[in-house]
């Protein structure tokens, strides 16, 4: 059973009741035709959920449809919590793994705990998102979507600057050594791009350097920060200092989101962190060859955050038989392969983890190796603290690298726990 978290009254999705056992209208069955599905998934996991439902519906065409609705994932929750104030959530919920907890204490699922069980493979869906699931041993979702951190660098300039592409960094002292070769090497490009204006993409870069130097962000119960520690200060330093030297690209700085792939992409930044998805959907070319190593703290370890989406029945359903079908069908073999694995995603069992599809291309092989090294941070108040854009955490990050420096992170650690302790 994972531990339990408090949820606070001004939980992102709004003032909801619990709404299991409640019987809503997202699902139709017509007698003339299929039975109708509706799911919600956030932008960021669009382009798996889409492949999963277009492939479902041509298979069962006539029988089970599903309409899916893809959310911008920055007004997610409050879709979600709008529904279920109105008990109008769609059939089935997609989720940020790290927003589980909240879902499960707010009744948005419908506990699938016998289902899940029933699976030859339930001891092979990816831990952390069983356990971001799981409320006094109920199951209520099951993993959707897997993502982990890495560090992406692109070969193209490493030997246009005169490194080793198949040399990557080793520790974040070494990433802006690097960097700072690329930027000035000439030729347009600069070092990392990092989307510095993001708080939820700065939380899954950000944190494994922490963790890879044995530290810590939250405290257990996610209710205080520890992001004014020796380890957190010194990873600050760097990345301070990649700004104020140059080796950062400098429109690093207001960077959102939408766009963080686009200079990578582009072949004029050297450096990203991203996540494992994007090794299936960055367009190789002439000016960009991809290479990915762990992130690392500033002396050396690795580790990632380990994210991605859960999925789940909704609470509103009414056709829950049907909705189980398509996520045990997204879950089977040949679905995480050619769904999956076969486009460059990891799959979401670990028995499925070295096929093929992985065992052929290196950098899939430590992808998946990473996920055994890394963390899924847990905290009622994550959304508001960490993803929200005018959360605390986006302000500490900001004046640490963009401003002051690490020596602003005591005040604006006190800042991130007054937002996690806020019930």
């Amino acid at each position: 059973m994972r531990r339990r978290l408090a949820v606070p009254a001004s939980v992102a999705l709004g003032a909801v009741a619990l709404l299991a056992g409640c019987s809503g209208s997202g699902g139709t069955t017509s007698s003339d035709g299929p039975i109708e599905l509706t799911m919600w998934t956030r932008s960021v996991t669009a382009e798996q959920s889409e492949a999963l439902v277009d492939a479902f519906n041509a298979e069962n065409e006539g029988e089970i449809e599903i309409a899916l609705t893809v959310v911008p994932f920055d007004q997610y929750l409050q879709k979600v919590g709008a529904a279920a104030s109105s008990d109008d959530l769609p059939d089935l919920l997609a989720a940020n793994v790290v927003d589980g907890p909240n879902y499960t204490r707010t009744g948005l699922w419908t506990d699938v705990t016998d289902r899940v069980a029933g699976l030859d493979f339930a001891d092979a869906l990816a831990p952390s998102h069983i356990e971001a699931a799981t409320l006094d041993d109920a199951v209520y979702a099951v993993p959707h979507v897997t993502d982990v951190s890495s560090i992406y660098y692109n070969k193209v300039l490493f030997t246009q600057a005169g490194l080793d592409p198949e040399a990557p960094p080793e520790t974040l002292e070494e990433l802006a050594e690097d960097a700072a070769t690329i930027a000035a090497s000439g030729g347009g490009a600069g070092g990392l791009y990092l989307p510095g204006d993001c708080g939820g993409c700065l939380a899954f870069t950000l944190f494994p350097s922490i963790w890879a130097a044995d530290g810590t962000v939250m405290n257990e119960d996610g209710t205080e920060a520890t992001l004014d520690s020796p380890e957190a200060e010194a990873v600050f330093e760097v990345y301070h200092e990649m700004f104020e030297n140059g080796s950062m690209i400098p429109e690093s700085r207001n960077e959102k989101g939408p766009t963080q792939n686009a200079a990578f992409e582009a072949g004029t930044a050297g450096f990203a962190l991203l996540g494992s998805k994007a090794i299936g959907t960055l367009a190789p070319s002439d000016r960009l060859d991809i290479g990915i190593a762990p992130i690392s703290a500033p002396d050396g370890g690795s580790s990632t955050f380990v994210g991605g989406d859960v999925l789940g029945i909704s609470s509103s359903s009414d056709q829950v038989d049907a909705a189980w079908e398509f996520v045990e069908w997204t879950l089977q073999e040949e679905q995480q392969l050619s769904t999956f694995a076969e486009n460059g995603f990891l799959t979401v069992r670990t028995d499925l983890a070295d096929n093929e599809f992985a065992s052929a291309d290196p950098r899939l092989v430590l992808l998946n190796e990473l996920i055994a090294e890394g963390q899924t941070p847990y905290s009622a108040r994550f959304f508001q603290t960490f993803n929200d854009p005018t959360g605390p955490w986006v302000a500490l990050v900001r004046e640490a690298i963009f401003g002051a420096g690490p020596s602003s992170l005591g005040e604006s650690n006190d800042a991130v726990t007054a937002s996690l302790e806020d019930q």
